[in-house]
């Protein structure tokens, strides 16, 4: 895996070590890091940003967190951010064709779709099929969300006309829905089901592993970050075999 980065030798950027000589001890990074990532990851990346904030005291992580499309169109047009993961390759290659990556973006994790239900499971829930059910209340992520382009996959494989009540905007907020109690399931990653703890219930199929389902999270440092060293620094630790432990701790697959 190789992160995406510009070469540094002359940089300058407001977040830390910029400007220093070869032989010349590193500098804290500093600043404002801002991080757009896929509402799947908002666990795991939170806690990364807080450990990269504890070893370095004046930098200060933001976040945020929401469905991969909107998050890529937003850079698109201009959003200041200096790294951006997605939840999917569509959704980064929509920043890499508008030149907004620094490089080349790097694979980082994988992630395959669950269904999630209240505890308990009042409605029996037991398959995909069951979201054809008209009488149960359903939720699934809206088609352009990372999340909601593996449930049409998986629909797909299992021959499953689904009639969902409701398309969220991200895969939080379709888990939202279950926790609740609003809905009587949702298809949502098995690291949000694995999040939530006991409030919900987690159901694997089959067809979560059809082709195209399974999803690859890349990321990249965007091209004109405002803390180009930061940034590098944050892909660095998602990449290295601490950021992998932390993912891998949270349910993700290895790339």
């Amino acid at each position: 895996m190789t992160a995406c980065a510009a070469d540094d030798t002359d940089d300058t950027s407001d977040g830390g070590s910029g400007g220093r000589g070869a032989d010349a001890a590193p500098r804290e990074l500093s600043g404002t890091l801002t991080v757009f990532a896929a509402a799947s990851l908002t666990d795991v990346f939170t806690d990364l940003g807080e450990r990269l904030e504890a070893d370095n005291p004046d930098l200060e992580v933001r976040f945020t967190f929401a469905g991969s499309s909107a998050l890529a169109t937003q850079i698109t047009q201009g959003a200041p951010a200096d790294v951006f993961a997605s939840a999917n390759e569509d959704q980064m290659t929509v920043v890499t064709d508008a030149d907004r990556a620094d490089g080349e973006p790097a694979v980082f994790a994988s992630n395959a779709l669950e269904i999630a239900v209240p505890a308990g499971n009042p409605a029996d829930v037991t398959g995909l099929a069951d979201f054809a059910r008209e009488e149960l209340a359903l939720a699934v992520c809206a088609p352009e969300v990372p999340c909601g382009a593996a449930a049409e996959d998986v629909f797909a494989a299992a021959d499953v006309t689904a009639r969902p009540d409701t398309l969220e905007e991200d895969v939080r907020a379709a888990l939202t829905k279950v926790e609740l109690g609003e809905v009587d399931a949702a298809l949502v990653y098995a690291t949000d089901v694995e999040a939530a703890g006991d409030s919900v219930e987690g159901i694997a199929f089959p067809e979560a592993e059809a082709e195209g389902a399974v999803n690859d999270y890349p990321v990249c440092v965007l091209a004109d970050a405002p803390n180009a060293d930061a940034a590098r620094a944050f892909v660095e630790l998602v990449l290295s075999d601490d950021g992998q432990a932390a993912l891998a701790g949270a349910g993700f697959r290895a790339p």
